[in-house]
């Protein structure tokens, strides 16, 4: 029986490091300030998408130079696996949106269905406007919907299986320091 630590220690070993801790955090710097000059006067109510948004979501907050309610959700397509599924609303939030300019954070969008899925709740429970940041755009052409884009985004990053500051690897190493993609994928 194969250790799953040793699969995951060669994974990381072997990956490629797209994006080093250091411009990280510079493109959260730009994320914060780009945030804060667009919601600063607006009383937004922010969700962190769990699990995938919680490290961002935690760099962020601190960074935001206005009072902001902090709130999480949690919807997810991948369950631990390396290719998405349907929907799965994990906690659905249960805060009051109405009339509420809502901000989803999240760490990367790839397809976007589930950001997609997130917004069209919110603004269907009241949200008077829905906008998205995320760390991580995945350039490629199947976005859910054309030209789908996130209101903030940190980083664009090549069509490669992502992992780090957020991103899993079958649900391990949203912990490694820098955006790492898997050898091969």
């Amino acid at each position: 029986m194969t250790n799953p630590v040793d699969e995951l220690k060669q994974v990381m070993a072997e990956a490629d490091c797209l994006v080093p801790e250091h411009q990280v955090y510079q493109a959260i710097d730009t994320m914060a300030r780009e945030i804060t000059t667009a919601l600063e006067d607006s009383n937004p109510l922010l969700f962190c998408v769990m699990n995938g948004g919680l490290i961002l979501t935690g760099q962020l907050l601190p960074r935001l130079k206005f009072p902001v309610q902090a709130e999480y959700l949690h919807a997810t397509r991948y369950r631990q696996e390396t290719t998405g599924g349907i929907l799965e609303w994990k906690l659905r939030p249960d805060t009051d949106m109405n009339g509420r300019t809502v901000l989803i954070v999240d760490d990367i969008l790839d397809e976007g269905t589930t950001l997609t899925a997130i917004a069209d709740y919110c603004l269907a429970h009241g949200a008077s406007q829905v906008l998205t940041a995320v760390l991580v755009d995945k350039l490629h052409d199947r976005k859910a919907r054309p030209g789908l884009k996130a209101d903030f985004t940190g980083l664009e990053v090549e069509d490669r299986f992502l992992f780090g500051f957020g991103m899993d690897y079958k649900g391990y190493w949203r912990n490694a320091p820098g955006i790492y993609a898997v050898k091969g994928l």
